[in-house]
C-alpha cells in the first residue's frame, strides 16, 4: 500500500507540474570535459506534459554582464512549455565573471549540441530545435543562426558529430549592431572588451554577417526602445531580406524594453506570444488553431 502511494504521488506530481524525467533538470554543459571543469554554465529543462518533439533553447539577456534569469529566462520557458514544446534556458558565462566573447558563444553552441546529441533519449526532432534570446541574449541566438557551420567548440577539443546550426531563431529587441552609431555600449564592452578593433566591430555586427544558410526568423522589437536602439532591429531585418531569409518583423509602436514574457502592460496590450505562437504553428513548429 505504501508503495502503492508514493507511485501516486509522483504520477500526480508530474500532471500537476513540468515533469523532468527522464530529463535532467538542472546540467552543467561542461561536466567532463578536459580543461572546462570549473566552468558553471547550466541547461535547466522545462518538460511540457505533452512533448510534441519542438525543442527551444531560451537566451535570457543582461548586456552580456548579467542575466535576467526569471522574467526572459524561466518564464519564457515556461510559456513554451505549454504550447508543448521542451524548454531549456542556458545560464551562459558573462562578463560579470570575467568572461568576453567567444565563452558565450562556446556555451550556447555546447547546449545546441547536447540538445541535438540526446535528442532520441529525450523524444525531440533534431530537425525542430530553436532558439529565443532576448536583448545581448538576442544578440547571442541570432548569432549562433548566422553562424551554425562555424564550430568554436573546436578549440576546446571538442568533435560534435551533430550540426550546430538552429531551425528557428527569435531574437526580441536584440543588440544587433557593434557598430559606434546604435551600439548597445554596454553590451559591447562585455563583449569585446573596453576598445575593439573596428574589424571586431563588424565581425560582431550581425547586420554584416547574415549567411544564406538562416533559419527562419522571428523577429520583435519596440519604436519607444530606451535601451537598445529601435534602429539594431531595422537594419537586421533589411540585411535578412536581402538575403532572402524567412523572416518575420513584428514590429511595435510602444513596448520599450526588458518586458520578456512577464504578464505588463505591453503583454496585455498587444499579447505578442499570441503573434509569436501563431507564427510557431504556420512554420509547423507546434499545433494548433491559427
Amino acid at each position: 500500500m505504501k508503495k502503492h502511494f508514493v507511485t501516486t504521488c509522483i504520477i500526480l506530481f508530474c500532471s500537476l507540474t513540468v515533469c523532468a524525467f527522464p530529463l535532467p533538470h538542472r546540467m552543467f554543459i561542461w561536466e567532463g570535459v578536459d580543461g572546462m571543469q570549473t566552468e558553471r554554465s547550466v541547461l535547466e529543462s522545462f518538460i511540457p506534459q505533452n512533448p510534441n518533439g519542438t525543442a527551444v533553447i531560451v537566451c535570457p539577456g543582461g548586456s552580456y554582464h548579467h542575466l535576467d534569469l526569471n522574467k526572459e529566462g524561466r518564464t519564457t520557458a515556461q510559456w513554451f512549455a505549454q504550447q508543448g514544446v521542451t524548454a531549456f534556458v542556458l545560464q551562459y558565462r558573462t562578463a560579470k565573471d570575467g568572461y568576453h566573447a567567444p565563452a558565450m558563444q562556446q556555451d550556447l553552441q555546447r547546449a545546441i549540441q547536447l540538445v541535438r546529441e540526446n535528442a532520441n533519449e529525450w523524444n525531440l526532432n533534431p530537425d525542430k530545435i530553436g532558439l529565443i534570446g532576448f536583448s545581448a541574449g538576442g544578440h547571442l541566438v541570432a548569432w549562433a543562426a548566422e553562424h551554425g557551420n562555424d564550430n568554436l567548440l573546436l578549440e576546446l577539443h571538442l568533435f560534435p558529430t551533430v550540426k550546430l546550426n538552429a531551425n528557428f531563431v527569435i531574437p526580441v529587441y536584440p543588440v544587433v549592431s557593434m557598430q559606434d552609431t546604435i551600439a548597445h555600449k554596454w553590451s559591447r564592452r562585455s563583449l569585446l572588451g573596453l576598445k575593439p578593433t573596428q574589424e571586431e566591430k563588424d565581425a560582431w555586427s550581425l547586420e554584416l554577417t547574415v549567411s544564406d544558410s538562416m533559419p527562419p526568423v522571428y523577429l520583435v522589437a519596440c519604436k519607444d526602445d530606451p535601451v537598445v536602439q529601435y534602429e539594431n532591429s531595422v537594419v537586421f531585418f533589411k540585411a535578412l531580406l536581402q538575403k532572402k531569409v524567412d523572416v518575420t518583423f513584428a514590429s511595435y509602436e510602444w513596448g520599450g524594453h526588458g518586458f520578456g514574457m512577464a504578464d505588463t502592460a505591453f503583454m496585455r496590450a498587444f499579447n505578442w506570444n499570441e503573434a509569436l505562437r501563431i507564427w510557431l504553428c504556420s512554420h509547423g513548429f507546434i499545433q494548433g488553431p491559427f
